[in-house]
């Protein structure tokens, strides 16, 4: 083989890497374990409810149920609004509840729209960790839901 044909040859595998790595999906850290060994957020459990007018929901679709689930895991929250109203992207904050809180907004905000937030690969450390997500609407109102979620081997 020629040397510019050998050139020629790993040319060709350094693009065809480059593609398969662009097309594969990505893997977020989205807590590390330095985090998960923070204490635990004191407990508030405070609910304001005022006027007639319901604000919107954050619902766990993934992963569906309470049991253990391993990492790395699909993590995907689904937005609901109501009275025609839309969710606003740019008003969502994701919060892990540890001492101090650590704002995950920003390690989610490429997985974040006004449906909802879905991290096809999530690498979360072993253990309970407990999730606050917030979220607006068009019309101003406010929801907010805590999760836990349990992460086994």
């Amino acid at each position: 083989m020629t040397r510019t044909a050998a050139a020629a040859a790993v040319l060709v595998l350094m693009t065809a890497g480059a593609a398969f790595a662009q097309s594969s999906p990505h893997r977020l850290v989205l807590i590390t374990e330095q985090e998960a060994k923070l204490p635990p957020a004191a407990a508030t459990d405070l609910t304001f409810r005022a006027g007639i007018t319901r604000g919107p929901k954050v619902l766990l679709v993934s992963p569906a149920d309470a049991a253990s689930v391993s990492p790395p895991l699909h993590l995907q929250f689904k937005f609901e609004s109501y009275g025609g109203a839309k969710i606003d992207p740019a008003s969502v904050k994701v919060t892990y509840l540890k001492t101090p809180l650590v704002d995950l907004t920003d390690r989610l905000k490429a997985d974040t729209q006004a449906g909802g937030i879905d991290v096809a690969t999530a690498d979360i450390p072993v253990g309970i960790h407990n999730i606050r997500v917030d979220v607006r609407d068009s019309d101003g109102r406010a929801g907010s839901a805590n999760f836990t979620l349990r992460v086994g081997q």
